[in-house]
């Protein structure tokens, strides 16, 4: 299945106007959440074919979203990949035993990204 539709979730508008500007002038259909909440409204509402998730919100964070929607039968087979400023390998390894798919850190490099995305597709 190709990768069209990408939910990011981040709760920085900085970040979330980078990432989606930067898909959209790739061709990726892009919907944004600013926390834990809205990305669960957004994943009812329409199904995304990835999910880039920020770590580091508040309210439900990065790490328990993820393995709420990677345990939850409806989304997981939907991948997501850990978009993070934090960078300990500890990090890394939690995100990856939360179900996340890969992990990046911030600053994102675009090519690095598209690698990521394109190995899931």
């Amino acid at each position: 299945m190709a990768i069209q539709h990408i939910l990011l979730v981040d709760d920085s508008k900085t970040e979330l106007h980078y990432l989606s500007d930067l898909l959209t002038k790739r061709g990726f259909t892009v919907a944004t959440a600013e926390g834990g909440d809205e990305a669960m409204r957004r994943l009812h509402e329409q199904r995304p074919d990835l999910i880039l998730m920020d770590v580091v919100m508040p309210g439900t964070n990065g790490f328990q979203l993820t393995r709420t929607i990677t345990r939850d039968p409806r989304y997981s087979g939907i991948p997501v990949i850990m978009c993070t400023s934090k960078g300990q390998d500890t990090d890394r390894v939690w995100g990856m035993r939360q179900g996340a798919r890969d992990y990046i850190v911030k600053p994102v490099d675009p090519n690095d990204l598209m690698a990521k995305i394109e190995a899931l597709g």
